[in-house]
Order: structure tokens, then C-alpha cells, then sequence
């Protein structure tokens, strides 16, 4: 369950407690040994955080067709900037994985404590999940059991069982290749019954003729998955999802060397690169797709997502763009230009649930147009007719009020975390 930490002493907020949480990380340069050290915090992690959950939001409220093009996820294959989102969360979430367990190995956790306690919050983000899939009045003969955070708790929790078994780098990178090639392996060879061989009798990325939809429709009754015949964030498609997810811990390990922040950047936007190249190379033989998560789609997001990241510890970090002071846990920054952002950016997973739910509650509300948000945008697309523009003033209300939720507990120094 969420559990709400007290305030704590006038830190920024690196607070120990917050760096154990997947919404807050704490990078400590290493020892010689290569062990952390009290930390200086990597604001640029929070920053693009919140870019991505304020953007998850906008484009989760957007009314289907009447949005920009842009604001929607690519019909099937292709890419469109909202699939960015999610791998973007994912490789954060890898990023965090490594700095705050790093954190808590050099304070002594024994191994299996963390383990175990990784498989509690993977528990937890599963069952968040399915609440968010049920509320407000969703017949349980009907839940969906994939979504949003059902992934990420999978992921977390194989990713950091990773990190606890094989600490060195070669492994980790290793498994994310396995699960790329694999996921290609089963999606091409694999025969779909009642379709037969991809590539051969169907192409091998059919919408319902894949293997991943098949598996889906196997082990769930139409009424359980998404879009009835296939899921998005399917069982299967799980696999270069944990690849993804890698990408953010191999990462992780990267911004812990003694490198410069420069360098650092550097190192990042050239990985960043050689993945999107790579994605695009192999996009002919295995389309780029989100809600297959095909292996060509794992590795492109997964680079943009790197040159996002690049770019915003550049800014933030080594240009130290609208900041003022120095980000230290004995020392606090002073408000920046940022703070915006880092209102999500700090309370992640409880800004995400607060979006989800929002909606659900506003429907209760009944009007003479079926329900507030009926009316709403009905009114909002009465007084701007222009193709898009209703819908991207829906998304952004939804966005402001989430914000508005959100803010005391920034305001009060309180970080809820899983």
C-alpha cells in the first residue's frame, strides 16, 4: 500500500527513505572500491519524470479520434511520439533501480531483504493496477489484468532480481539481448494456430494472427483484455518490455562511474543512438510496434529515450539550467525553474493512480449531457470546433488538476511510495 513518509529534516529530496522508492533516486559517486557515498542528487532524473508523467497524462485523456495525430498511439505498426512514453517511464524505472539499491547495499541490506522486498512492491504495483483497471464499478468477471502497472511491477521486479544476481554489466546486457532475440524468435517461428507460420501465411506481425495475441486469448476470455482480441501489455510482449527496462539499469550503472557529468551525457546520447539506429535496422524484418513491443520498437523508444535523458542531464545537471545552488543532502536547493515538473517528477506512481482514478470519479458526477466529462468536452468542442484543439484542452485540464493534487504533498515534503 501507499505509505506516506513523514516530513523530513530540511533536505532536498534525496531523503534515504525516498532513494529506496522507484519515484526518487539518489546517485552517489562511487568509492575507489566502487561502493556508493552520501549522494548528490541527479535532478535531471526527476525532471524527465515528470515530463513523462505529464505527458503519459495528457495523451491517457485524449478523446480518441478528435486528437492530433501526434497525440495518439500509432494505429499499429509505425511510431508516433506518444509511444514514447512508457519505455521512457520503464528506462527510468531501471535507472532508479540500480541508484537506490546501490544505496541500500552499501547501508548493509542483506540480499534477500531487498529481494524480498522487491517482490512486495511488484505485488503492490500489480494490485494498484488492478484497481485502476476496476474502478470505479468494474464487474470483476470482466477485469483486465494486464495495464500499465502490472507491467512495470513485472519488469521492476525481474530487473531487480537482475541487479541483486548479476552485478557486473556483461550479464544484465546479456539478458536484455536474449530477450530481444528471443521475443523475434517465437513471434517468426512459432507457427499461430488457425494462422499458420509468420512470414509464411500471415505477416509476421498480423493483428490478431501473432503469437502474442494468441497466447493472450488463450489465457483470458475476450472481456479480460483490452482491445477483446489482443492486450497491449500482453504476457508474451512482457519479454523485450524487461529489455527495455535493462536498457534503464545497464544506464544506472553508467551514471554511478566516476565519469564527468559531461561525459556521462555523452556516454548516454551515443547509447541513445546506436539503439535507435539499431531499432530502425531491424524495423524491415520486424515492424517497430508499440502494442507488440516488438523487439525493433524496443530498441528505437528505448533510444530516443536515451537522448532524452542525455539531454536532460546536460541541461539540468551539467549546465545546471534555472538552478541556484548546489543539490546535497545537507544542503538544500533553492526553487528552480524546474519545480514544475519535479511535482510529478517525485511523486511518480502516485500522480500516475491519481490520473487514472480522476476520470472515473468525474463520471459519477451526472449532468444534463450524461456526465461531467461528457459535458465538458461537448462544451470545449462546441466553442473551438478546430480539429484537435478541444481534445488537447481536455488533456491539459486533466493534467492541471492532477498537478493541483499532487502539489502538497511537494509542498509538504511528502513522498508516498509502494
Amino acid at each position: 500500500m501507499l505509505a506516506a513518509m513523514s516530513r523530513p529534516p530540511a533536505v532536498t529530496a534525496a531523503d534515504p527513505e525516498v532513494a529506496r522508492s522507484i519515484d526518487s533516486d539518489v546517485l552517489a559517486p562511487p568509492r575507489a572500491g566502487g561502493t556508493a557515498v552520501r549522494p548528490e542528487r541527479l535532478l535531471s532524473l526527476d525532471v524527465l519524470r515528470g515530463l513523462t508523467i505529464a505527458f503519459m497524462i495528457l495523451v491517457n485523456n485524449q478523446p480518441g479520434p478528435d486528437a492530433f495525430h501526434p497525440l495518439n498511439h500509432a494505429e499499429w505498426n509505425g511510431f508516433t511520439p506518444t509511444d514514447l512514453v512508457f519505455p521512457t517511464f520503464l528506462l527510468l524505472v531501471g535507472v532508479s533501480l540500480v541508484l537506490s539499491t546501490a544505496s541500500r547495499l552499501a547501508r548493509g541490506v542483506a540480499r534477500g531483504t531487498l529481494l524480498l522486498h522487491m517482490l512486495r512492491r511488484s505485488v503492490v504495483l500489480i494490485l494498484f493496477g488492478w484497481v485502476v483497471n476496476t474502478f470505479p464499478f468494474q464487474h470483476l468477471g470482466s477485469i483486465r489484468f494486464y495495464g500499465v502497472l502490472p507491467r512495470i511491477g513485472l519488469c521492476y521486479f525481474v530487473a531487480g532480481a537482475l541487479c541483486l544476481l548479476l552485478p557486473g554489466w556483461r550479464g544484465k546486457a546479456a539478458v536484455a539481448v536474449a530477450c530481444l532475440l528471443g521475443y523475434w524468435a517465437l513471434m517468426r517461428f512459432v507457427p499461430v494456430p488457425g494462422f499458420g507460420v509468420p512470414t509464411h501465411d500471415v505477416v509476421i506481425n498480423h493483428p490478431d494472427g501473432n503469437l502474442t495475441a494468441w497466447l493472450d486469448r488463450a489465457l483470458f476470455a475476450s472481456q479480460h483484455l483490452y482491445q477483446r482480441v489482443r492486450d497491449p501489455e500482453g504476457l508474451l510482449s512482457t519479454l523485450p518490455a524487461i529489455a527495455t527496462t535493462l536498457f534503464g539499469v545497464l544506464t544506472g550503472q553508467w551514471l554511478r562511474t566516476t565519469h564527468t557529468p559531461q561525459r556521462k551525457a555523452l556516454g548516454a546520447a551515443v547509447a541513445g543512438i546506436v539503439l535507435a539506429a539499431a531499432g530502425l535496422l531491424w524495423n524491415p524484418y520486424f515492424p517497430i510496434n508499440k502494442k507488440l513491443w516488438t523487439s525493433s520498437f524496443a530498441l528505437f523508444a528505448g533510444g530516443l529515450s536515451l537522448l532524452l535523458l542525455a539531454l536532460s542531464i546536460w541541461l539540468v545537471d551539467v549546465l545546471r539550467v534555472g538552478r541556484h545552488g548546489v543539490t546535497r543532502a545537507d544542503r538544500p536547493e533553492r526553487p528552480t525553474v524546474w519545480a514544475p515538473l519535479l511535482v510529478f517528477g517525485t511523486n511518480s506512481i502516485a500522480a500516475y493512480m491519481i490520473s487514472e482514478l480522476l476520470p472515473g470519479a468525474l463520471e459519477l458526477i451526472r449532468t444534463r449531457g450524461g456526465n461531467l466529462l461528457r459535458s465538458f468536452y461537448a462544451a470545449l468542442h462546441t466553442a473551438l470546433p478546430a480539429h484537435g484543439v478541444a481534445a488537447l484542452l481536455f488533456g491539459l485540464t486533466f493534467v492541471l488538476l492532477t498537478w493541483l493534487l499532487v502539489l502538497p504533498l511537494y509542498r509538504q515534503r511528502i513522498f508516498l511510495r509502494v
